[in-house]
């Protein structure tokens, strides 16, 4: 296993190159520039400006000179935020973006492998067919309509519950305080929570009518016993291939929901680099996001080797 770790460590070189190497022209192609603006600036600190971030040599001088210095883990200063390199950026918006997404691929799972769980055990009966409903609602309504339905509910409007009010803030992180995160956090998850739910749901019906799973019964063990310890960790097999693109996901995700509920993560320099043409700080964040997902991928693919013995990768 460990060698083709390796290996995929090292396909995933060209990979990469690619996605930077198409990023960066695709950056420098499109309409405006960093530097404009309204205002015009006095053609000689304009020249200045671009010398002094290489923008005045050719398109493919700045391909190399950035290449150049990524090899070196030097992504730049970024253009628009001044004595802020990329990486000071991205570090200071990373443990954001990892605690809202982290919180909302555990809470996804949890739910959602429940109710596709309960679903599966009442196949074919209202309950089954209410998870199905439920879940198909969540994979249609985007993160963007889903996310001011609930701030005009929970935090415009406000919420009371047996006497309490339930109002939750609407934008803004106070430091990852609890009641800052629940809304982004369910925003992020309930896409994922209707996906997990479906596809628990359908693998656990295909395990449940196995072979094995009939011997287990017929030996005497309860439905729980059978369930958490015969057929869960088979019908997780799917779900293990999906966590590596579902979290992709919601990082992906949180670039819309960072912008909505004010969170200073790394979604949120995203957006804003797009839209002022910072080119160094919007390739270090797609250099970030790229590298997460192929890790993700690999790490599912490993861990789907851990759970089913049955899975051999070759040497």
């Amino acid at each position: 296993m460990f060698s083709y770790a390796i290996r995929r460590l090292l396909g995933a070189i060209p990979t990469l190159f690619i996605i930077i190497t198409l990023a960066f022209f695709m950056m420098r192609i499109a309409p405006g520039g960093p530097f404009d603006s309204q205002r015009r600036l006095p053609p000689e600190i304009e020249h200045n400006i671009k010398a002094a971030y290489d923008l005045d040599k050719p398109l493919y001088q700045q391909y190399f000179i950035y290449l150049g210095k990524l090899a070196h883990g030097d992504l730049g200063p970024s253009f628009k935020n001044k004595d802020f390199t990329v990486t000071e950026l991205i570090a200071d918006g990373l443990p954001v973006s990892a605690k809202l997404g982290f919180s909302a691929i555990v809470l996804a799972i949890m739910i959602g492998l429940s109710l596709g769980t309960i679903a599966a055990l009442r196949q074919n009966k209202a309950t089954d067919y209410s998870v199905m409903s439920m879940a198909m609602i969540g994979i249609t309504i985007p993160t963007f309509v889903m996310a001011p339905i609930l701030t005009l509910v929970f935090g415009v409007y406000g919420v009371s519950l047996f006497g309490y009010d339930i109002s939750l803030p609407v934008g803004g992180w106070n430091g990852g305080a609890l009641r800052n995160m629940i809304l982004p956090v369910i925003v992020l998850a309930l896409p994922q929570i209707a996906v997990i739910a479906r596809l628990t749901r359908g693998s656990m019906v295909e395990v449940l009518h196995s072979n094995y799973v009939r011997t287990a019964r017929a030996k005497g063990l309860s439905s729980t016993q059978v369930v958490i310890r015969h057929a869960l960790r088979a019908a997780i097999l799917p779900l293990v291939s999906y966590l590596g693109p579902a979290i992709a996901g919601i990082l992906t995700g949180s670039l819309i929901v960072e912008q909505i509920f004010g969170i200073p993560g790394i979604g949120r320099y995203f957006v804003n680099g797009a839209l002022n043409r910072d080119y160094t700080l919007v390739m270090g964040v797609l250099i970030y996001y790229a590298t997460f997902v192929i890790l993700l991928n690999l790490l599912a693919d490993l861990l789907y080797a851990v759970l089913d013995p049955r899975v051999r990768y070759a040497k």
